[in-house]
């Protein structure tokens, strides 16, 4: 599809329609929607925004490529002044104190944020049924689920709510729920774009990226977004991606693509996808394109090895959620009981599920044989990608 932010752009220049009218129909559109993809609408800001766009645009004034382009934030984002609940009990009266950097960027070039998007409790989960808002639906089908974590963001762009969203992956978060929906989601190089502002899941894993239902789309938010950040001392610098990239042609002659062969050949992928996923294959072989399979580790390993990272960095991250400083404060008796009852009651099922597991792998006696064997994994997963991409241009999986 092509870009709906030059689309958009060109509409609000052409006079096609206001920017006020623009953002008071999405904001609607997202009021009566049947997905259940808001949690907080942000219409006295959005629509304030939106006149000073047209101020300028009767004045005959320039604007950039996104200024007055609606869009969506998944609420894991701090937006000063917002609710940031995590689709949680814990912060539902939770208000940000600033601004998550990437979400500032994009504000700076004259974006607009309407709303904060429902997602899986503090990013835990893969389905969106693990939020205090409600399950987000599918956007085409209202018997299946939107995917998660970032399913409100996936499902808000699928249904042309926002012209695009942004999201944050940790283990496929934003990925899943785009191919779940049918658009598109990129979590970039981690410390590509600035993490500060995202409420932390595992932070070593943790990346902010956008959805949108073009590449160009997704070329342009990454562009903006990425940079070295002193709120961040992870990000690193990284050059734009060049507006004709998606023109050049691929030296098809030398082109190698592989894919791994433990994924395709598994009983648990559905015959559809497989069936779908060789014919691509085909379709690269017909034009000269070297395929090639691929050995990688099984994938229970790597489930197993993501949640057990991921569940520790959670335990550790969560830890300062007790009432005290941040969240919903239960009182009791004593303050054992205090910071007992606090979290039991205001962590959903999933989440104390993984706080649970994380502080159990980090434990006395377990952190060797449990966590420590996970990161010297995660080490040797990390080594099989580079070496195949020494070799390979570019290896293709199913989305799930």
């Amino acid at each position: 599809m092509d870009s709906q932010i030059y689309k958009t752009h060109k509409d609000l220049i052409d006079g096609k329609y206001s920017c006020t009218e623009l953002v008071s129909r999405k904001l609607k559109d997202l009021e009566a929607s049947p997905h259940n993809t808001s949690n907080y609408l942000l219409a006295a800001t959005a629509m304030e925004a939106a006149a000073k766009v047209d101020r300028k645009l009767r004045n005959g004034d320039e604007i950039g490529i996104l200024e007055g382009i609606p869009f969506g934030l998944k609420d894991l984002f701090l937006l000063q002044g917002c609710h940031a609940s995590a689709s949680s009990d814990f912060l539902k009266n939770y208000i940000s104190p600033y601004t998550a950097t990437a979400i500032q960027k994009l504000i700076d070039e004259g974006a607009i944020p309407v709303v904060k998007e429902n997602c899986d409790s503090f990013g835990h989960g893969s389905s969106n049924e693990n939020t205090v808002f409600g399950p987000v639906k599918n956007a085409w089908d209202d018997e299946r689920v939107s995917g998660g974590s970032s399913g409100g963001s996936a499902v808000n762009v699928a249904k042309g709510y926002t012209v695009f969203s942004i999201g944050g992956d940790t283990g496929g978060s934003i990925r899943q729920p785009a191919g779940y929906n049918g658009v598109y989601g990129l979590k970039p190089t981690y410390g590509r774009i600035s993490r500060y502002g995202l409420m932390a899941y595992a932070s070593s894993t943790d990346c902010v990226g956008p959805l949108s239902k073009s590449l160009e789309d997704i070329r342009i938010l990454l562009n903006i977004m990425s940079g070295k950040d002193y709120h961040d001392q992870t990000t690193i610098e990284s050059s734009d991606i060049p507006v004709d990239i998606f023109l050049e042609k691929f030296p098809v002659n030398n082109f190698k693509v592989g894919y791994y062969k433990n994924f395709i050949e598994n009983d648990s992928l559905d015959p559809a996808i497989k069936e779908d996923f060789l014919a691509l294959i085909d379709r690269l072989k017909q034009n000269n394109i070297e395929v090639k399979k691929l050995d990688f580790f099984d994938t229970d390993i790597l489930v197993s090895t993501y949640y057990i990272l991921a569940m520790a960095e959670t335990a550790s991250n969560l830890a300062r959620l007790d009432g005290m400083n941040y969240g919903e404060r239960i009182t009791a008796e004593t303050l054992k009981e205090g910071y007992a009852t606090t979290r039991s009651v205001n962590f959903t099922e999933e989440t104390k599920r993984r706080i649970v597991g994380g502080n159990q792998v980090l434990s006395y006696g377990h952190s060797e044989e449990i966590y420590l064997k996970a990161r010297n994994l995660r080490d040797r997963i990390t080594g099989s990608f580079e070496r195949d991409f020494r070799e390979m241009d570019l290896i293709l999986s199913p989305v799930s």
